[in-house]
Parts: C-alpha cells; sequence; structure tokens
C-alpha cells in the first residue's frame, strides 16, 4: 500500500467507502464494479477510481472490485489493523454516552480507561472501562502510553486537559470540547467534532431547496 498526502475531501470519504463495503458485504455481494459502486453513492466512476489511485489499485479492468479484499485494504488506510489505545477524559452526558453506546473496538480502537472529578463515578466501571481520578491524569496517562484521547471536559479545562496530554505523549486527540484548541498540527493530530456544523450545513440545504422550490412555483405563475 502506497501512502502519498491526499486531499482532505479523499480521507473524509473513506469511511463512507467503509460502511458501503459493509453493506455490501452484509447483503452478500462479493463484486462490484466502479460504476455501480459509484451509481449507490452519488459519485462518479472516475472519482471512485482516483481516490483508490491514491493508495494503490484494488480494482480489475472488466472484474471490478472483490467487496472483502477491497473493504480490508480501506480498513488498513483507516489504521483499523494497527489496535490503537485510546483513553476518554470526561465523563459527562457526551463520554458516558460514548462510551455506553458507541464501539471503539469495530473501529479499531481499545478503550482503555476513562478520567472523571466527581467522587462517585471515580473507581467504578462504566461498563468494561474503569474510570481513574482525573487528578492522577499527567501520570496515569504517562504510565498507560494511549495513542489517543477522547477530550470531553468542560470547555474552560479543554486547552489545560489538551497540553497535558500532550505532554505525556499522547498522539492525537478526538475533540468534543467545542473548543479550537491552541496546540499545533505539527505536535498533535487533532479531530474537532462539532455536532452544530452538521445541523448548520443541514439548514443550509434546506434552505437552498426551499428556495429552488419557492422560485420554481413563481416562473410557474408569470
Amino acid at each position: 500500500m502506497k501512502r502519498i498526502k491526499v486531499s482532505n475531501n479523499v480521507i473524509r470519504r473513506l469511511p463512507r467507502y467503509l460502511r458501503k463495503l459493509d453493506e455490501l458485504s452484509d447483503a452478500g455481494i462479493d463484486r462490484i464494479s466502479s460504476g455501480e459502486l459509484g451509481r449507490q453513492m452519488g459519485l462518479t466512476p472516475s472519482q471512485i477510481r482516483q481516490d483508490f489511485s491514491c493508495f494503490g489499485e484494488f480494482g480489475q479492468q472488466g472484474y471490478g472490485y472483490n467487496v472483502l479484499a477491497l473493504r480490508t485494504e480501506i480498513a488498513k488506510i483507516l489504521g483499523m489493523d494497527r489496535n490503537f489505545t485510546a483513553v476518554l477524559v470526561g465523563v459527562g452526558n457526551i463520554g458516558h454516552a460514548l462510551i455506553d453506546h458507541f464501539s471503539f473496538s469495530r473501529y479499531g480502537f481499545r478503550l482503555v480507561a476513562a478520567f472523571d472529578v466527581k467522587k462517585e463515578v471515580v473507581g467504578t466501571n462504566i461498563g468494561d472501562v474503569p474510570v481513574y481520578d482525573i487528578r492522577d491524569l499527567r501520570g496515569d496517562v504517562a504510565e498507560m502510553k494511549p495513542d489517543i484521547a477522547v477530550l470531553c471536559v468542560p470547555r474552560t479545562y479543554a486547552n489545560t486537559v489538551a497540553h497535558t496530554l500532550l505532554d505525556t505523549g499522547v498522539k492525537g486527540i478526538w475533540n468534543f470540547t467545542n473548543v479550537e484548541l491552541d496546540i499545533p498540527e505539527t505536535a498533535m493530530v487533532i479531530e474537532n467534532i462539532y455536532f452544530s456544523d452538521s445541523l448548520l450545513a443541514l439548514g443550509y440545504y434546506l434552505s437552498e431547496r426551499i428556495d429552488e422550490m419557492e422560485a420554481r412555483a413563481a416562473r410557474k405563475r408569470l
């Protein structure tokens, strides 16, 4: 597998390919052409071939793509075979929900611990995840050496905790704090999650569709 610098748009499409290939596999489909894959995903065949060419040649002309083999290759590209470890910091509503309902292991991450300040939570387990005192964060994380941290603390503490995690050698943060962390990209990989962005994008596309419908109705009245 070759790994070159690719655009963010290509990277964001890879999980979509993974989901679609899982759907195809579950439906008992063994192979698929770029044309049919594109039709199902709303992409052009050339776009699909161009995306995959960033990482290698996965299909055969006249045969298409082997669904299971392509799924395996994309999973490798996304690091799902590297057994990354993770800790979660901040067991509030979002943190608790992630531990309870998000399958980290399905995507190649092993959640090994959580940290919180609340006495009634510290020392307990949420599912199989032990909860430690956040006051011991620096020492415990330095000892555990996780690859990433899931950051769910209140926004006022976001940068302080993030820098502590950076100091202990954490390589990446999945950031749910709704704060732009002041850590340079060269120091740590940060993936910011803003629920509002998705909702506001929905609002834009909905407004656009309504405006188009109203414009068509107005033209018909003329």
